[in-house]
């Protein structure tokens, strides 16, 4: 019979496993991978897209270019029952439930962003942890220089001039190193403002930058950027974040309209409900990479602690969440499924990092490879190399090449194009008969009706019979939302033809806790539902 493997999440992780895997097994499984982009992301050239150096489109693989033998689904990951061996999924515009069944099950999801316990931080920081994080940092960095170009009032040139990056890792000192250079190269098209109005920071809570890498390494990194003109900041944190200001955990307020935060690492929410073991915020697995006291559940990646050997305790025990290993782990579990499906053992992950890697910018970087450390414009050629060829796909490599070699011959573009973002208060309109969402379906937003009338169909709690209700003008439905559900269990239609406003949860929330009448008015509702009322605040 054949097994079905379903790997989720395609980063580094999830691509390279589902790739080793039908190198291995090729005809004798069904491989699935479950992603919610039908690409694949190459994250350490994010700051390039987020400098300009690289556009958009270059940094990603098509999965079903890259993996092509296994069957790749573009879906939303809801939940995993691991009684049954099933993923449910939603996909398609209807957002429907579908549920793949498993064998082996490959947890690849890396890590999200919670930015959370610093006040403001999550509400005004931009992130560098998506292609569309990247492209969005472009587009901002453009704008702040606009604004700077004609603002009349000194205290808002300074803050559109001033920019800050919290975070002194690798994401950090890249993002704040390709940031400093797109602004330099672009000042020469922006008359008004003088270089010397710019200030950019780094800041770091540890004593200094790139842990990760030897220490002289790191003091060399703190020293180029500073001869740059990069303030860099260590041994502080950040108190709170507006709009305009940082506050750093010493008290000073930085005047900024511009906070990158490269921080916060935190498990994916998918990863939160599944009933798995975690330590430090990871899904703890043994050696062999498979999930504690699971048989068929494998995880690698940022999303797994990872031992490397026996007895592990320290951080520095355990596997650093970096492309070089996931790379090395997914060849691993690759050959541990196929080794459990042929009945023999699996093998222990164990692998030595051959170094780490670090662009400064400006031409500039630092390397530790197999022990050699190397600095300057030697370091910097190495990094672009070595990811040049760690590429995946020909295509891929040239058209990345062929970036470089047009933004080292040609200004820095300022073209700012913004792409479009759905709003999340938005009208739509439904004639009679149209279905507006069936139960079972994703829970996608909190309608109110403004003209027309919907017919809501459920079943009874208590006799289990189907009931309807008709929702007039005023009107409104969709509460499960609010609660956190993911799954509708009502069915609506259009009775005639119907206008309606339709809010994300985010929104509602919003307005529940800044508006006392919209509040009040859903203070019952909530409270018949066991909900705290209004929502705690943090």
């Amino acid at each position: 019979m054949t097994k079905r493997i379903v790997i989720l999440g395609g980063g580094f992780g999830g691509m390279y496993a589902a790739r080793a895997l039908h190198r291995r097994l090729g005809d004798a499984a069904r491989i699935e991978l479950i992603n919610a982009d039908n690409y694949f992301v190459f994250q350490p050239l994010l700051p390039e897209v987020g400098a300009g150096s690289i556009t958009p489109g270059h940094a990603v693989s098509p999965l079903r270019f890259l993996l092509q033998g296994v069957y790749v689904r573009k879906a939303v990951i809801d939940s995993v029952d691991f009684e049954r061996r099933v993923v449910t999924v939603f996909q398609g515009v209807q957002r429907l439930p579908t549920e793949v069944p498993y064998d082996h099950l490959v947890v690849a999801l890396g890590q999200g962003v919670d930015l959370s316990r610093m006040p403001g931080l999550e509400e005004h920081a931009l992130k560098m942890k998506t292609l569309e994080d990247a492209r969005r940092l472009r587009e901002h960095v453009i704008e702040r220089l606009e604004h700077a170009q004609i603002s009349q009032l000194p205290e808002t040139k300074r803050s559109a001039l001033t920019f800050t990056v919290v975070g002194g890792g690798f994401s950090g000192v890249e993002t704040v190193g390709e940031l400093k250079e797109l602004i330099d190269r672009s000042l020469p098209f922006y008359p008004d403002i003088d270089p010397s109005e710019v200030r950019v920071f780094l800041i770091e809570y540890a004593n200094r930058i790139l842990g990760e890498m030897p220490e002289r390494l790191g003091t060399y990194a703190a020293a180029a950027l500073t001869r740059r003109g990069i303030e860099v900041k260590l041994g502080t944190g950040v108190a709170s974040a507006t709009g305009t200001q940082l506050v750093t955990s010493d008290g000073e307020v930085i005047d900024t309209r511009t906070i990158v935060a490269t921080i916060g690492n935190a498990p994916l929410p998918v990863v939160r409900r599944m009933d798995l073991p975690f330590a430090h915020g990871r899904i703890a697995v043994e050696r062999s990479l498979r999930v504690q006291g699971r048989d068929n559940i494998w995880a690698l990646g940022d999303c797994a602690m990872i031992p490397l050997k026996e007895g592990a305790q320290e951080r520095s025990d355990f596997a650093p969440p970096t492309a070089q290993f996931a790379v090395r782990e997914a060849k691993l579990i690759a050959r541990n499924i196929a080794a459990v499906i042929e009945g023999k053992p699996a093998k222990p992950f164990a692998y030595k990092s051959k170094g780490a890697m670090a662009s400064l910018g400006a031409r500039r970087g630092v390397a530790d490879v197999m022990g050699v450390q190397l600095t300057g414009f030697v370091a910097w050629i190495v990094w672009r190399m070595y990811y040049l060829a760690f590429l995946p796909g020909m295509a891929t490599r040239i058209k990345v090449l062929l970036n470089w070699v047009l933004d080292g011959l040609s200004p820095r573009s300022v073209v700012q194009l913004r792409a479009y973002v759905p709003p999340q208060l938005r009208h739509v309109y439904y004639r009679a008969g149209d279905r507006v969402y069936d139960a079972g379906s994703r829970s996608d937003g909190f309608y109110t009706v403004v003209s027309g009338a919907v017919e809501m169909t459920r079943p009874d709690p208590e006799t289990g019979e189907m009931t309807t209700r008709v929702i007039g003008p005023g009107g409104h439905f969709g509460e499960r939302l609010i609660l956190g559900a993911t799954r509708r269990k009502t069915t609506v239609r259009a009775v005639e033809d119907t206008k309606v406003l339709v809010m994300e949860r985010d929104e509602f929330m919003k307005l529940a806790e800044g508006v006392a009448a919209f509040r009040d008015y859903f203070r019952p509702y909530m409270e018949r539902h066991g909900v705290k009322w209004p929502p705690e605040q943090g």
